[in-house]
């Protein structure tokens, strides 16, 4: 296996069966959504809701819980993802109404079956674990009106992060100028991390 690959198999190892995601949706929710401009409403069920107001939504590497199974008035829905997941996780996602696609965030634009244009890309604590990142942001810049992004910077590679993401970098791929905030340990995640709302074609 390359450096990808072994990378790529430890996240599947981390998430296992997904039979309890809860973390990284609490993560989702109070940490990730509100600094990529993702409002949550509620209704008289959940209090954990996103309404697209009708716009078509790209999400990059969201495994097995992507934040557009809280989505609600939306356009199109999906979800890429390279990793293997139990096959129950692409049965919530059809149920749900979302295309759900094992694909590596680099070939969205050259898979045919992912859509040509969005209105939206979102990316979240993702580019860390992919093989060439910049590339997806490139992918991300001519399919979306708008990117969501929010990273981790300045955090040394590990065997299921091969990548270190700079706010130097993402700004040069991204074409604009991110925020930097470095996040307390009283969060449900915590560290330097890079966020914003980029205009992409």
């Amino acid at each position: 296996m390359d450096k990808w690959q072994e990378a790529n198999k430890w996240e599947q190892d981390w998430w296992g069966a997904c039979n309890n995601t809860f973390r990284e949706e609490e993560r989702q929710i109070k940490v990730y959504a509100p600094r990529m401009g993702i409002q949550r409403t509620s209704d008289n069920k959940t209090p954990y809701i996103f309404d697209l107001e009708g716009k078509s939504v790209l999400d990059i590497g969201g495994g097995p819980t992507s934040m557009l199974l809280k989505a609600v008035n939306s356009g199109k829905r999906v979800v890429v993802d390279p990793c293997d997941f139990p096959e129950w996780v692409a049965q919530r996602y059809k149920t749900a109404g979302i295309e759900y696609y094992k694909l590596k965030g680099e070939d969205v634009i050259d898979d045919g079956r992912t859509p040509t244009s969005i209105d939206e890309v979102w990316i979240y604590n993702v580019l860390q674990h992919t093989d060439n990142p910049s590339k997806i942001v490139d992918s991300a810049k001519l399919l979306a009106k708008i990117i969501r992004i929010f990273e981790w910077i300045d955090t040394p590679p590990t065997d299921g992060h091969p990548h270190t993401l700079t706010e130097k970098g993402l700004n040069e791929w991204l074409g604009g100028e991110g925020k930097v905030e470095v996040i307390p340990r009283t969060e449900p995640a915590w560290g330097k991390c890079y966020y914003g709302i980029f205009v992409g074609n």
